[in-house]
């Protein structure tokens, strides 16, 4: 345990602070969650299918991040393609904030309320996106792969200190999470929703701060790989001309699109690698897409609790932070288990732990509340504070065996380009949840003061969230 304890510390290097930033950045822009799930409730006219279709639109971003990832690689801006393309992407969420707090005051009208809404969301996605890519790379870049005479290093040791690194990051993203999750529902109390999303500017200048502590950009551009990048500047293309079109399916077409896009890229990529470590990749990319394709129960069972069990701002704020404090010391204490098990047996049991930490939940709805609380003491909040804690730690675990898979084959010249493919991938995996998400929403209709049709959707959500990754890990898990 002690030695668990001390890893990250000792792993810890300076060469990592600049990515550490930036991901530190990308959790604290939760300081303006609990403000916009409320100012959504409250001012806007959007059902929760509404906002899981919005939710599809504003993940596809992370599709096609391979874009991106080839601008870094290959195009410096003024010299730099790390330093640049960060302070790019700060700009892009300061936008975002500032088109969010134009809505939330009146003050910016040339769209609806609703339709800013979407804009300064798709903003910040742009710019948290941007900023992801840099990061990423730079992750793969700080473990040297030679020792001081310039010989190759020990495969294992790469690969555990590349494993660490992604625990590090992981952990730096919790850390922004844990810094803001209280506050963001003490400033949702306190001011208005303009005001704090104003507030939340000091966010890119954060990540900012990390751009000024990259002391030696060590990427050299290559070539452009128009495969890669014209490819995906159409994919773009083709996604936006169908999301303005209003075709009937369009999410649903985008996402084929998107797959077969992704897909042959990938293809492109991984050429050079020898058949073993490409078969290892595809069987454990399929184990981690299905995991991450689950859907969730959507916007209805927030407000379910603020209506029925009457949860505030204030009480959501100190949930958030039981749950950023917890994730950290999960990923902590675990964080050799996360670096050395296998992903098979790590993604197991974390569906069944999260399948099981999904029935109170349920429990709730169904009124165990009132017998816990006569029997126990044990009221609604107790019992959501309860299984915030123990489900916490389990939200950031997934990613962090496929992060450093990605991280140790990263071919030398294509490492932005190559983790935004994978990462594109296991986002797509997000828009499947999310169209899943929204097909439930559609069948277990959810309307504010309308709670009816809930509990089914419950059920269904957790059962799905249970078969989909246990079956394909039953299927296909020693095949990794």
């Amino acid at each position: 345990m002690l030695d668990n304890l001390m890893r990250p510390i000792r792993a810890f290097r300076l060469a990592y602070l600049p990515l550490v930033m930036v991901y530190f950045a990308y959790g604290a822009l939760g300081l303006i969650d609990v403000s916009r799930d409320f100012w959504i409730k409250e001012q806007l006219q959007l059902s929760p299918s509404d906002l899981a279709s919005i939710g599809v639109w504003l993940t596809l971003p992370w599709t096609i991040k391979m874009v991106f990832g080839e601008l870094v690689d290959c195009v410096p801006i003024f010299g730099s393609q790390r330093r640049v393309y960060i302070t790019i992407g700060a700009m892009f969420t300061a936008a975002g904030l500032v088109t969010l707090a134009g809505a939330a005051g009146g003050w910016l009208t040339l769209l609806r309320p609703d339709q800013l809404y979407v804009l300064g969301a798709l903003l910040i996605v742009l710019g948290t996106v941007i900023q992801d890519v840099v990061a990423d790379a730079m992750s793969t870049e700080v473990v040297s792969r030679v020792d001081a005479d310039g010989q190759p290093r020990p495969e294992n040791d790469v690969r555990s200190e590349l494993g660490m690194v992604q625990v590090i990051g992981r952990l730096a993203l919790s850390a922004g999470i844990v810094a803001v999750a209280g506050l963001s529902g003490i400033l949702a109390g306190i001011f208005s929703r303009e005001a704090v999303f104003l507030i939340g500017l000091v966010i890119p200048a954060v990540s900012l701060t990390g751009m000024f502590m990259i002391e030696q950009e060590k990427a050299a551009p290559r070539p452009i790989d128009w495969r890669i990048l014209g490819g995906g500047l159409v994919f773009g293309a083709v996604v936006l001309t169908l999301a303005l079109g209003g075709m009937p399916f369009a999410q649903e077409v985008i996402f084929a699109i998107s797959m077969a896009v992704i897909c042959t890229m990938l293809v492109f990529v991984t050429r050079e690698l020898d058949h073993k470590s490409r078969l290892a990749i595809l069987f454990t990319s399929i184990i981690i897409f299905a995991f991450r394709a689950t859907p969730s129960v959507g916007d209805g069972y927030f407000w379910w609790t603020l209506d029925v069990l009457k949860f505030d701002e204030g009480f959501y704020g100190a949930l958030r932070q039981t749950g950023a404090v917890l994730a950290i010391l999960g990923m902590w204490l675990f964080s050799k288990q996360l670096t050395e098990y296998s992903v098979t047996k790590t993604l197991f049991w974390l569906a069944i732990i999260g399948t099981i930490l999904s029935l109170p939940s349920i429990g709730l709805y169904y009124g165990m509340a009132d017998w816990t609380e006569r029997m126990f003491g044990i009221g609604a909040r107790s019992i959501a504070i309860i299984d915030t804690a123990a489900a916490s730690p389990f939200a950031q675990l997934s990613m962090i065996p496929l992060l450093t898979l990605i991280a140790f084959y990263a071919p030398s010249g294509h490492r932005a380009t190559w983790f935004a493919l994978m990462a594109s991938l296991m986002n797509l995996a997000l828009v499947a949840g999310q169209l899943q998400t929204k097909y439930l929403n559609q069948t277990f209709a959810v309307q504010r003061g309308d709670y009816t049709e809930l509990g089914a959707l419950l059920i269904v959500a957790t059962a799905i969230g249970f078969i989909l990754p246990i079956g394909i890990i039953l299927l296909l898990g020693r095949r990794v």
